[in-house]
């Protein structure tokens, strides 16, 4: 069986500071790079991976489709607030995502039930038996907990630039008080 993972805001070719030297590296073509090797390390090509937005920034959109070809995995998109017209335009003509939405409803147990989307949302009731969960990106915090309740962050700067398998996910929820 295959492996599922998630990540958000690999922001790629963003050559702001703010972006990669939060993140530990140098210089953007470091991050770049940095996050290629993350994702290859856990991610096999027959995975499934959920990408939630905000993939590649800059004008050299040639560059980044380059740089996202490179990345493992079937990939889904839920675009964000960085992922243009013109960029998504690239990812579909390039066949780089499986397929591209605003979001998507997994069920990765019979317990547990995930809304992806880019920002957090309020999705969950308090007490309901079987509670949906936001799992989002967007917010660059370094904390895997949003302040969203039932919300989940799987930006790259809450997880060390790299996926996130969700075994890893679920595990945190059970170990999370809410």
């Amino acid at each position: 069986m295959n492996d599922i993972f998630l990540t958000s805001d690999s922001h790629f070719f963003h050559a702001k500071s703010f972006i990669y030297e939060a993140r530990g590296f140098q210089s953007i073509e470091e991050m770049n790079e940095g996050i290629v090797e993350n994702w290859n390390k856990v991610v096999k090509p027959n995975d499934i991976i959920y990408h939630l937005g905000d993939v590649m920034l800059g004008q050299d959109l040639q560059a980044g489709i380059n740089l996202v070809a490179r990345l493992n995995g079937i990939k889904y998109l839920a675009y964000g607030n960085h992922d243009s017209d013109a960029r998504i335009k690239a990812f579909i003509d390039n066949n780089l995502f499986e397929d591209i939405q605003m979001g998507y409803r997994i069920k990765p147990s019979s317990k547990k039930s995930f809304i992806l989307s880019h920002y957090p949302q309020l999705v969950a009731n308090a007490g309901m038996e079987k509670p949906v969960y936001t799992i989002h990106g967007h917010t660059h915090s370094n904390d895997k907990w949003s302040d969203v309740y039932h919300a989940y962050n799987v930006n790259m700067d809450a997880h060390n630039c790299t996926p996130v398998n969700i075994e890893d996910i679920l595990a945190d929820i059970r170990s999370y008080s809410w």
